[in-house]
């Protein structure tokens, strides 16, 4: 398992895995008081509301962020219907639970965004880990 941070500020936690994310930069662009990337923590949870942290990490197209609700007895976590998008010179990704079934047999199941590559240069099949920027992928 890869790196996983959580960062809460007593209402929401807001969840990151490294492994997942394809540095797709919308958390950056989206809340850049929150999310910069080039300071250590990333996050800084209490820079913006509960409410447009909770709207921004909902645009992770890669299910890299996450978030759940503090509140003891709140499951309030993000619902998606599933659905499959095609994104211009990047990766497939599925919104919704999935079942994935892996070549060997093993089983794993993704929640919230998956996001598959198409650029065939991924190090880390089937997903997409950002190879498609390097390579110049174009579809």
């Amino acid at each position: 398992m890869g790196k996983i941070k959580e960062y809460s500020n007593g209402e929401t936690t807001v969840v990151w895995e490294a492994e997942k994310c394809i540095h797709s930069a919308i958390c950056a662009k989206g809340l850049p008081e929150v999310f910069q990337p080039r300071e250590r923590p990333w996050v800084k949870i209490d820079a913006a509301s509960t409410d447009a942290i909770i709207a921004l990490v909902k645009q992770c197209p890669s299910g890299a962020l996450r978030f759940y609700m503090n509140a003891e007895g709140d499951k309030t976590s993000e619902v998606l219907e599933t659905k499959v998008e095609v994104l211009e010179n990047g990766p497939l990704l599925v919104y919704g639970t999935l079942n994935v079934t892996y070549k060997d047999g093993t089983q794993e199941t993704k929640n919230k965004t998956t996001a598959f590559c198409r650029c065939g240069a991924s190090e880390n099949k089937p997903f997409c880990d950002g190879a498609h920027v390097k390579q110049g992928f174009k579809d």
